[in-house]
């Protein structure tokens, strides 16, 4: 399984939070709102330009900045074969 950030996966897929990168306050900001590894989520919406990004994690809704979504590495589920 390839890592990927999370600004790149599509609206309506899942996946698993593998790693989260930065330093300092941004980090710990991502991990106060429950972004932190083996964590899963879901990609609700996104804005036209891909900012910010909405996704459901741990239960609730969160609205992430693009820069922010550039610090998360996840892992993307295998979609159903159709």
């Amino acid at each position: 399984m390839e890592l990927t950030k999370l600004v790149d996966v599509r609206v309506g897929q899942t996946g698993t939070i593998k790693k989260v990168e930065g330093e300092g306050k941004v980090r710990r900001r991502l991990f106060d709102m429950g972004v932190t590894p083996n964590a899963n989520f879901f990609v609700r919406k996104k804005a036209p330009l891909g900012d910010p990004i909405e996704l459901t994690i741990r239960g609730y809704e969160l609205s992430l900045r693009k820069n922010e979504a550039e610090l998360v590495l996840v892992i993307v589920d295998e979609e159903e074969a159709k």
